[in-house]
């Protein structure tokens, strides 16, 4: 455990039961996110690389226009 988590688990530890409760809550929520945003993007890494593909491919033939942020 590195000493900066320590640090924030001791601190924890100080408050009521029901604060303590309320963080565990969101770490693990927070913990829970991580590994479905990771799952999801490793999932979606070949449809990306092959939207990015197509895009390029797109653009060599000339069927894409330059982005005119003024016209948006």
């Amino acid at each position: 455990m590195t000493k900066l988590l320590e640090k924030a688990f001791v601190e924890v530890s100080k408050l009521p039961e029901i604060e303590q409760n309320k963080v565990a809550k969101w770490l693990l929520d927070e913990l829970t996110s991580e590994k479905r945003w990771e799952k999801a993007f490793a999932e979606s890494e070949d449809v990306l690389g092959q939207l990015a593909d197509e895009a390029l491919e797109e653009h060599r033939q000339g069927k894409t226009k330059p982005l005119v942020l003024d016209r948006l």
